[in-house]
């Protein structure tokens, strides 16, 4: 089958060249229907009778004009104004070429060379898009908005920080605040599943594309396109809209200003300086807030979906994981440790496999591969002494599950109590803070906790030599 291409003009020539055949109409009346002449009409009649509908296309058509620039003049046209006026208009740079340069063209040529190089844009591209408003969902939990706003809420009493905001879009109520240091990952991870564990699960979450909620980066070449935050609604069968410009999110964006009118002016009247006490206040401030402000929906049901025990797994869903590749000695790292797995049935069969590391906000690490948790252990350094002897943290009584501490103990397996603590190292320290027990972030990284403003002298350190355990007490550093 062949698709040839034909102007209206051309078709319109063809019903009548099939009437002339068919002896409805005379030659006459055809040649007033096409405005053309009796020998037009018996040239294109012969043709079309020999070579069918291609006989009536324009041989001219998809070849150059004969009455066209040569492509050199134009090659070196555009290459002129991509380097010298890039950002002259048409006529300015049509001007400069013939005065500076001896090339004279018209101006709407240059225009049009312009256009196709990407260079300018013709009066309807170059118009404001047009964001018209949209109606608001009908029912309570079918779209929530979300975003985070960054301010200084306790004025010059208290830090600035960050405020979560969740409104529901059918009816503007104020569903969920929460104060926080930074707009990171897991502090969406807490604040959402405060919102699942008190409203049960929306449809869907309406964000900007901070890159909390989408990837961001054009030359990502690995991953599954998903974030941390985007993979754990996934999981519990939530989805997430980002929008294209913040007047299509206007509900949330316009709560921000309220909400940094309102709320800092009550936190003032009740000296409210920190983050946990603006926590507290938030409560009773968004009942007041949703009284005032407060819509009631097109439709009266709440479609929020209830969290299943046993089939909605919040602590699995709203955790960090990311993918290892397991070495020949069975071993991976992740944040700057060496986990070590012990050499059972399945981790022996796991080299140069991935398995996955799941970071809890609590602190807790598991490796896990197909659904199976895997028992490990850590390969640590005795604590800020170059030299020396090199050590291993042995498992606990479930050694596939270690927490972080909060203060001094870092990195303690469970059921281990404080005998097992985490080396002094700076590198190791540079995860979790000592006097606040908060993660820091790391460098090339997404920050996964918020930020500590402090100081942190670079430090070089010797890659680890795997040793079997029986030379780990002969073995010390060079």
């Amino acid at each position: 089958m062949t698709v040839i291409t034909m102007s209206r003009t051309e078709i319109d020539r063809m019903s009548v060249l099939q009437d002339l055949a068919a002896s409805r109409i005379k030659v006459t009346e055809a040649a007033t229907l096409m405005s053309l002449g009796r020998r037009q009409v018996f040239r294109l009649a012969k043709a079309y009778a020999r070579r069918g509908p291609e006989a009536l296309v324009s041989r001219r058509r998809g070849r150059p004009s004969n009455r066209s620039y040569p492509a050199d003049l134009r090659d070196a046209t555009i290459g002129i104004i991509r380097e010298r006026y890039p950002d002259f208009g048409p006529t300015l740079a049509a001007e400069k070429l013939a005065e500076l340069h001896g090339i004279h063209l018209a101006r709407e040529t240059v225009r049009q060379w312009m256009i196709a190089a990407g260079l300018w844009k013709d009066r309807r591209a170059r118009l404001k898009p047009v964001h018209q408003p949209r109606y608001r969902r009908d029912c309570l939990g079918e779209l929530i908005q979300i975003d985070g706003s960054e301010h200084w809420w306790f004025e010059a009493r208290g830090p600035q920080c960050t405020l979560l905001v969740f409104i529901d879009d059918a009816t503007s109520r104020l569903m969920h605040l929460q104060f926080v240091e930074s707009e990171s990952t897991f502090d969406y991870f807490t604040a959402t599943r405060a919102y699942l564990e008190r409203y049960g699960k929306p449809v869907a979450f309406y964000s900007d594309k901070h890159g909390v909620f989408r990837v961001n980066s054009k030359d990502a070449v690995g991953g599954d396109g998903m974030t941390q935050f985007g993979r754990a609604l996934h999981a519990l069968n939530i989805d997430i809209i980002c929008a294209n410009s913040s007047q299509a999110k206007g509900r949330v964006e316009r709560a921000n200003g309220t909400l940094q009118d309102r709320l800092v002016k009550e936190m003032r009247l009740s000296g409210i300086d920190t983050i946990a006490a603006g926590n507290a206040f938030l409560p009773a401030f968004m009942e007041q807030y949703n009284a005032r402000f407060a819509k009631a929906p097109f439709d009266d049901r709440d479609v929020h979906r209830a969290v299943v025990v046993g089939h909605d797994d919040l602590d699995d869903a709203f955790a960090w994981k990311e993918e290892r590749t397991v070495s020949v000695n069975l071993t991976l790292q992740y944040d700057q440790v060496l986990f070590i797995l012990e050499p059972t049935g399945i981790a022996r069969s796991l080299a140069r496999k991935r398995v996955t590391v799941i970071d809890y906000p609590d602190g807790r690490l598991a490796l896990r591969y197909k659904g199976v948790d895997l028992p490990y252990r850590l390969r640590q350094t005795a604590a800020g002494q170059p030299g020396s002897h090199c050590r291993e943290q042995a498992p606990g009584p479930d050694p596939g599950l270690h927490r972080r501490a909060a203060k001094e103990t870092r990195h303690v397996p469970l059921g281990q109590g404080a005998a097992a603590t985490w080396p002094e190292e700076s590198y190791v320290q540079g995860r979790i803070d000592r006097t606040t027990g908060r993660r820091v972030a790391r460098s090339g990284s997404f920050t996964r906790r918020p930020l500590e403003k402090q100081v942190s002298t670079p430090t070089h350190r010797k890659a680890a030599i795997l040793l079997p355990p029986s030379d780990i007490s002969n073995w010390r550093k060079s």
